[in-house]
């Protein structure tokens, strides 16, 4: 099984991550949320917002494509890199993956205070 490498994110995982044995055919965001990393997704989990984004450091081109609406959504996400992915949508394949989560995040049903 492959091994996911989080990069370090200031409020999420300040000290990065290492996820040995990720489950192939879950998604990078159900990994992620297994382990105690929370990533935003507020509309949970359906492919309506870009809460999870993440950016696919290593391993993009394992995973499969992102659909068409994927790909429309991304186009609004904060920090938008041509690795981009939504994480509720992105599957682990059988490659390593090193994901980073990006700084910002548009999430308007989040109160930060």
């Amino acid at each position: 099984m492959p091994k996911i490498t989080v990069l370090p994110h200031e409020t999420l995982c300040p000290q990065g991550a290492v996820i040995e044995n990720a489950p192939q055919g879950e998604t990078v965001l159900d990994v992620l949320l297994d382990h105690d990393i929370e990533v935003d997704h507020a509309c949970e989990k359906s492919c309506a917002c870009t809460t999870c984004h993440v950016v696919i450091r290593k391993g993009f081109d394992s995973m499969e494509e992102p659909t068409e609406l994927e790909e429309d959504l991304l186009d609004q996400a904060w920090g938008l890199e041509p690795e981009s992915r939504l994480s509720c949508q992105a599957v682990v394949a059988d490659e390593d993956l090193v994901v980073e989560i990006p700084k910002y995040t548009i999430n308007h049903a989040r109160e930060h205070g």
